[in-house]
């Protein structure tokens, strides 16, 4: 049996500038942990695999393609494969989510992921 104990994993860079953790990985899906303080966001962008947010904690403004949502605790999302996405934490708590990739993005799709939503800003 594996465990993963949240505290003990490392927080990963990302390009958010937000809390992200990966809880778990194979060659199927990866699934992230992710924490945004009041204000902060996902910048809006467009992954090569299907994607779904699950809400553990908190209220977010969810944007997939174009439309916007407000969501809540115990929601899921789902986002297809280059549908532009992105969220937002309006409220004044925290947002706890975990992000689903399916298939797992292989280190070239991430590489082109990041420089694409770099190259938007």
């Amino acid at each position: 049996m594996k465990t993963v104990i949240l505290s003990d994993i490392p927080k990963t860079e990302n390009p958010h500038g937000i809390e992200a953790k990966k809880i778990h990985e194979n060659d199927h899906v990866q699934v992230v942990h992710m924490t945004l303080k009041s204000g902060e966001k996902l910048k809006k962008h467009t992954t090569p695999v299907d994607v779904f947010f699950y809400i553990l904690e908190g209220t977010c403004t969810v944007e997939i393609g174009d439309e916007i949502q407000t969501v809540t605790k115990d929601t899921l999302v789902d986002s297809p494969a280059h549908i532009p996405h992105g969220l937002q934490n309006n409220s004044n708590s925290i947002l706890r989510l975990l992000v689903v990739k399916t298939p797992r993005p292989n280190s070239d799709q991430n590489k082109e992921t990041i420089h694409n939503m770099l190259k938007n800003k």
